[in-house]
């Protein structure tokens, strides 16, 4: 503003105590003969009296100098309602001469006389502007400043309009915006200007942007203020105007709105191709007229980090990149020398692959395509530049967490105006949070692809039920938002011909689920293969899904990085599961289930049902009992396995879903492979958040041409007739190759069961993918492996029968238990 002396440069206070505040001057009120009635603080803290002092005694005792003529005529002028304003000396209380501005008002009547006010201010506080200095400050503020007329004519500008817009000082006086600046939103400002004429209301920072004479190849951003001018009979004279250039804050407002909307627009997907056409659909038309993105072999790989320089030594010249996305404002992008996935190994001349490792944006303000290595190293490009005139150029590398992984290039063509310096700003920002997108798209997909080839690799590669069913099966992966589930199914030949069917969902997705899934299915086959009844499988799968999770527990609370809370609670691993058994002889299945959906029965004739099996509780909570049911179900019955994916959709709930399912699998179709394809492919039509699988079963019966069987009487006599009966059997079956293992399985297993088992006892014979001979007997007593000695009369039966067989085990019923033994059919 101004100084508080000439010629110092102290800055100006505008608050209490400035030069322009009153609040703090001396004031008091003297009446017409100079007797002081009224007295301020401020006029104590100026000369030293207290009211007490001065109020009822004469003013003239404060005057240093005394000149009654001058007092006289300074009251005949404030008696005749003008007032009177000057520099007169005081004396403060201590005797000390002090040189006052003195105020003194037009007369006044109070209590019946007449009085004046008096205020008086020291000069060493007063503030004063000269002319010239004035001129100075308005002339060469940093702020354009103008006056218009009531017409919206220029009368008077400063120098630092002038140099904004570019037009000389007399072409502006006289005339009107509109005819001076049609490219500054002129009609827009006047109209402003009109407002503020018509309101008397002030406009303030009103922002637009624009050209100008002063630097026409360049958009700028004015924030400009409208103030009305008032006359001396408060009427309007015409409004002044003040616009200051802004462009820089406005750049900087705009990179931080197009970067946060980056933020928000770019990496939706963990798809790294989807997300590297992000970026370039985000750029264009905002800040490019085509963009490019290229990416190294390397990133698109799911196999491994890959090496994206050919061989060791030294670094080719050119990496081996792949175009991920481009966008352009010319429809089908004609610029563009490589589509799509077709090899893209675009740097811009004169730079090589330490672009991409270590090296910079860079900034092409003009592109020649004359020139001489545009013409060498690009001469498609060349070709393209000059065609579709493409004019400015920006290449980033894109890196994220010390990995190269492309590069992105923006080009500007229809848009004249170069990219700046600023501009790389906006592009380093936006490609340095699109690769971080991109980064973990790459990241995922190599994780998820990891996943998906665990559990594949751990699922079933081939199902066979034998004779006793016909099953087909569809697994789907979930999608790559949702992560890799822990479904599996399996088929497992069971003894006595019989299969037993499994499916289950462990809780969570990633490696770990998989590989959780992975121990559990190999788990059901042991525990299987103990010929467990499913209610006991499912128990001792509970037991060791608890044992997991504590076995988690532990790792995390070895793990410095997990938190007290996690160290501190147990990891909780769930999973589901349904066991299924089906006996082809008595055609009866028996079933139990943990916390799975039931499965679901297609009669022959096309009746759906769902068996009520009792519930069970997940898997992992441990302390709580399974039961087993167990129904006889028709030949040529579909029994259906599913995991809650395929009936729990987005748009349908379970039961809903399960309804669904038993519909289509009603529809008549000799082939379950197709079947159950179609099936998954009606219910679930787009990809889901979760795995699903698809179990299918076609039963079948063992006939009575295939089994034989014989009550054993409890005499060694009796082991001759058995074996004689069997040897009549195999060879009626065409099975005379087997006659004599057979026979001394039989023996063997028949003694034993009489020397040592309780009756009764029964010998069968069954004749399906495998010759199976079963001794059945009514105690619970273990069989047990011995290896007998040379000296030993005895103990060699079980022996000997593990020899002959291909597998041999036993299983326990509600009746006693069964001891089998089964051969390779040749």
């Amino acid at each position: 503003m101004v100084s508080a002396q000439e010629g110092s440069d102290a800055p100006v206070s505008e608050g209490p105590g400035g030069p322009l505040d009153a609040s703090t001057d001396a004031a008091a009120v003297v009446s017409g003969d100079g007797v002081v009635v009224g007295w301020t603080r401020g006029a104590e803290a100026l000369l030293g009296y207290r009211a007490a002092e001065l109020v009822g005694s004469s003013a003239a005792r404060l005057l240093a100098l005394r000149d009654p003529s001058r007092v006289a005529a300074v009251a005949d002028r404030c008696r005749a309602g003008m007032g009177w304003s000057g520099h007169i000396p005081v004396l403060h209380r201590d005797g000390r001469r002090i040189d006052v501005d003195l105020r003194v008002s037009a007369s006044f009547g109070m209590d019946g006389g007449e009085c004046f006010l008096i205020s008086a201010r020291d000069r060493r506080r007063a503030w004063t502007v000269g002319p010239a200095f004035l001129d100075g400050f308005l002339t060469h503020s940093p702020v354009g400043m103008a006056v218009l007329d009531l017409q919206l004519r220029y009368v008077w500008m400063n120098d630092t309009l002038e140099h904004l817009g570019g037009v000389p000082r007399e072409q502006r006086l006289g005339r009107r915006l509109t005819e001076l600046l049609p490219g500054l939103q002129a009609e827009t400002i006047e109209g402003l200007m009109r407002k503020v004429l018509a309101t008397g209301e002030p406009m303030i920072d009103y922002e637009y942007l624009g050209w100008s004479w002063a630097d026409p190849h360049r958009r700028h951003a004015y924030s400009t203020s409208f103030f009305p001018l008032l006359g001396v009979d408060n009427s309007y004279t015409g409004v002044c105007y003040m616009v200051l250039d802004v462009t820089d804050r406005w750049n900087a407002r705009q990179i931080l709105s197009l970067v946060n909307e980056a933020g928000t627009t770019i990496g939706g997907t963990l798809d790294v191709m989807r997300t590297a056409q992000e970026i370039a659909d985000f750029a264009v038309p905002r800040f490019a007229d085509f963009v490019i993105v290229d990416l190294l072999e390397s990133v698109l790989s799911t196999e491994g980090h890959g090496a994206w320089l050919s061989d060791a030594g030294p670094a080719p010249a050119k990496p081996m990149m792949r175009r991920a996305g481009m966008s352009s404002v010319r429809e089908g992008c004609p610029e563009a020398v490589a589509r799509i996935g077709d090899r893209a190994d675009f740097l811009p001349p004169p730079h090589d692959v330490n672009l991409l490792t270590n090296g910079d944006p860079v900034l092409m303000q003009v592109l020649d395509p004359d020139d001489d290595l545009w013409i060498a190293e690009e001469p498609e490009r060349a070709a393209s530049i000059r065609r579709y005139g493409l004019h400015s150029l920006i290449s980033v590398p894109m890196r994220a967490r010390n990995t190269a992984l492309g590069l992105t290039t923006f080009l500007r063509s229809l848009n004249p105006v170069s990219f700046q310096p600023d501009d790389v700003l906006l592009a380093r920002e936006v490609v340095a949070r699109a690769a971080l997108c991109v980064d973990n798209a790459r990241r995922y997909t190599r994780e998820h692809t990891a996943a998906v080839t665990l559990q594949r690799s751990l699922l079933p590669h081939a199902l066979s039920g034998g004779t006793a069913l016909e099953v087909a099966s569809t697994y789907l992966p979930a999608d790559p938002s949702g992560g890799v589930g822990g479904d599996w199914f399996d088929v497992i030949p069971l003894s006595g011909a019989r299969v037993g069917l499994v499916v289950g969902d462990v809780v969570g997705h990633g490696i770990t689920a998989a590989a959780t899934m992975g121990r559990l299915r190999t788990a059901v086959q042991t525990l299987a293969d103990m010929e467990l009844p499913p209610d006991e499988l499912l128990a001792h799968l509970d037991d060791l899904v608890l044992r997991l999770s504590e076995e988690r527990t532990q790792e995390q609370r070895a793990d410095r990085s997990t938190t007290e809370q996690e160290a501190t609670t147990t990891s909780f691993l769930g999973a589901t599961c349904l066991y299924v058994v089906y006996d082809p002889v008595t055609r009866r299945c028996t079933m139990a289930r943990a916390g799975h959906p039931p499965p679901v029965f297609v009669a022959p004739d096309g009746r759906v049902s769902y068996p009520d099996l009792p519930a069970g509780p997940p898997l992992g909570l441990g302390g709580m009992a399974f039961e087993s049911q167990e129904s006889e179900i028709e030949e040529n019955t579909l029994i259906g396995l599913f995991t809650d994916g395929l009936v729990a959709g987005a748009h349908y709930d379970m039961e809903l879903g399960m309804e669904q399912l038993g519909e289509l699998l009603a529809r008549p179709d000799p082939d379950l492979e197709a079947l159950c394809a179609d099936a998954v492919r009606q219910l679930v039509p787009v990809p889901q958040p979760d795995d699903i699988a698809l179990l299918l079963a076609r039963t079948h019966t063992l006939g009575d041409d295939h089994v034989v069987s014989w009550e054993v009487p409890v005499d060694p006599a009796a082991v001759s007739e058995m074996r004689a009966r069997a040897t009549r059997a195999i060879e009626a079956w065409g099975l005379g190759e087997l006659t004599m293992t057979t026979e001394l399985i039989v023996s063997e297993l028949v003694t034993n069961a009489i020397r040592y088992a309780v009756p009764p006892i029964r010998l069968r014979l069954l004749c399906d993918t495998r010759l199976t001979c079963e001794v059945s007997d009514a105690s619970s007593t273990a069989p047990r492996l011995r290896h007998a000695r040379s000296t030993d009369e005895g103990g060699r039966g079980l022996f000997l029968v593990a020899q002959l067989s291909h597998r041999w085990g036993a299983r326990y019923t509600a009746e006693g238990k069964i001891i089998w033994a089964e051969q390779e059919i040749p």
